[in-house]
């Protein structure tokens, strides 16, 4: 039913607990997990990435996604990954209709109200705008 699920990451706890979810699928529907980090342009240039380099972003970008595939890696599981640059949710979504995705599996900052509005959120634009099922996982409140 799961053939390929897309874990989009940034390396935050949000994404490592997600992790656990989208290998456990992967285990019980002998998946493909596809890892998938993209730098966001949209910060390129604000006042929030004056000192960061595209480069450095895109470094970082490549550590999540090597340290990330080491882990899926450890469980034995089939992986696939690929870094972007662009909108985090427009990425998201490009690469699960272009992968066929059956499932994305990602974490949620679990913000709420005025805080959601005004930032928008990457999981929330999935969840209303992806075509494969969305599983959002969300920190324990004791993290």
């Amino acid at each position: 039913m799961y053939n390929d699920i897309l874990f989009p990451t940034d390396g935050s706890d949000d994404a490592d607990e997600a992790l656990a979810h989208a290998l456990e699928l992967a285990e019980t529907h002998d998946s493909t997990i596809h890892v998938l980090s993209v730098v966001d342009s949209t910060y390129i240039g604000s006042a929030a990435a004056e000192a960061t380099t595209i480069e450095s972003l895109q470094k970082q970008t490549e550590e999540v996604i090597d340290e990330t595939v080491d882990d899926i890696a450890d469980h034995g599981a089939p992986v696939v990954a690929e870094h972007r640059m662009g909108d985090p949710y427009e990425e998201i979504i490009d690469y699960a209709e272009t992968a066929d995705i059956d499932m994305i599996v990602m974490g949620t900052h679990g913000r709420s109200g005025l805080d959601r509005f005004l930032l928008g959120s990457v999981t929330e634009k999935v969840v209303r705008t992806a075509d494969a099922p969305v599983l959002t996982v969300r920190l324990p409140d004791d993290t």
